[in-house]
């Protein structure tokens, strides 16, 4: 039987960009949230940006009404976990990281607790494989910002149980947003249609055809993206994008999703996007 949802706290392992902006929903709809990451210099910087965050949220209007926000305790320790109601895990992007995280916690979580990878591309059964109960493993994968964007899109592996799936449905609801279930592969789906189209874009800035602005003008204006493609790559962010493309091209052995040269630069560059203060644009003032 899947743990309750309606017991524990939610537990979120990893504190960066992902990790913070999960967290931030799970607060933000009135339940309690276990952060965990290596280090605390990493959780008090967390902590930091998820009450900005909680704020924009606010003034956004994407928080449900009447709900005061949940409680807040971060950690260093996965015993801390214990009496988790389900564990999102937001680590980087690399699966034997993945794995190595989701082993330690499935050992001292219930065997009904509800494993959740958010990935953007590394197939679920692959990270079940080697955990000792894979049914309890399922997929997410949270678009940021997380705390603004209602739908999430959930991957049922081949071993997810059904109880698994029902929980976190159920989860996803109480944090008021909607569920896309969709089956296993790599990338899913808004990987395999989104990052090619980033890859591409970066391409044309790097060959020197137009500049980054006028890439997401276009798109904007002729297409009705909603930020621009490169934008939204820093908003990603450049080293997690580029993480993604090689996954997707190891897998799928498709042209399109190797990391173009303009991205491979960026993230050498150390212009990861918003989170480092410089990308495709600029951001200094608003980490200032």
């Amino acid at each position: 039987m899947a743990a309750d949802c309606r017991q524990g706290p939610v537990a979120v392992l990893g504190a960066g960009v992902m990790g913070t902006a999960i967290a931030t929903t799970v607060l933000g709809s009135g339940l309690p949230v276990v952060l965990l990451d290596v280090g605390e210099t990493e959780l008090a910087k967390a902590e930091r940006t998820i009450e900005t965050q909680l704020r924009h949220a606010r003034m956004m209007d994407a928080l449900p009404p009447g709900r005061a926000p949940g409680s807040l305790v971060t950690t260093t320790s996965l015993s801390a976990l214990a009496g988790a109601r389900a564990v999102i895990e937001a680590v980087v992007e690399h699966q034997a990281t993945k794995v190595g995280v989701l082993a330690g916690v499935a050992d001292v979580v219930d065997a009904g607790t509800p494993l959740i990878s958010n990935t953007s591309g590394i197939p679920i059964d692959e990270l079940a494989d080697p955990l000792p109960r894979p049914q309890q493993l399922i997929g997410t994968h949270f678009m940021n910002p997380a705390y603004l964007i209602d739908l999430v899109e959930v991957i049922r592996g081949p071993r997810t149980s059904e109880a698994t799936v029902t929980a976190v449905t159920e989860l996803l609801t109480a944090l008021n947003r909607r569920a896309v279930v969709v089956r296993d592969s790599p990338g899913f789906v808004t990987s395999r249609l989104l990052h090619p189209m980033l890859n591409d874009a970066a391409r044309l800035v790097g060959e020197g055809v137009t500049t980054a602005e006028d890439v997401d003008r276009l798109m904007v204006g002729c297409l009705g993206h909603r930020t621009g493609p490169l934008r939204t790559a820093d908003l990603i962010g450049l080293d997690n994008l580029v993480d993604s493309l090689a996954e997707l091209h190891e897998r799928t052995g498709e042209q399109r999703y190797r990391p173009c040269e303009q991205l491979l630069a960026k993230v050498r560059e150390g212009d990861l996007g918003r989170k480092s203060g410089r990308g495709f644009y600029d951001y200094q003032e608003a980490l200032s």
